[in-house]
């Protein structure tokens, strides 16, 4: 749950930042700073809120600092390409962002799906996919 609140928090302040950033903006918008927001609220407080809720214990470190890394990288570089856009001007560069936060994303659902994970009750290894409820 305090993974979901962190999220939300980020969730909110890329809200805010995007709201006062347009504000001295001239009344030129940009969708990328304008849904920057929905970044962190879909990949980060959903799948969280998901897990808990259905008594899911996370996956490994591994897959959820790949997950965290995919998430932030697609975040900033929505509101940095944003913030260019208001600006008038692109940049090829912003296709880094979106880039890495894909490859650490996939990265994080393959390490879900083929790393074996540990139980700590039992002390043994199951593969993250023959977890069960």
């Amino acid at each position: 749950m305090r993974l979901a609140f962190r999220y939300l928090l980020i969730t909110i302040l890329c809200v805010v930042f995007g709201a006062v950033y347009e504000a001295f903006s001239h009344g030129v918008y940009a969708f990328g700073m304008v849904y920057a927001f929905a970044i962190p609220l879909l990949g980060g407080v959903l799948p969280t809120l998901l897990l808990t809720r259905h008594g899911r214990a996370l996956p490994s470190d591994t897959a959820v600092q790949l997950w965290h890394f995919g998430i932030s990288a697609l975040t900033v570089g929505s509101l940095f390409s944003g913030a260019l856009e208001i600006y008038g001007t692109t940049s090829r560069l912003t296709a880094v962002y979106w880039l890495a936060g894909g490859v650490c994303l996939l990265l994080s659902l393959l390490t879900i799906v083929f790393i074996p994970i540990r139980c700590e009750e039992t002390d043994t290894i199951v593969a993250a996919n023959e977890l069960t409820v």
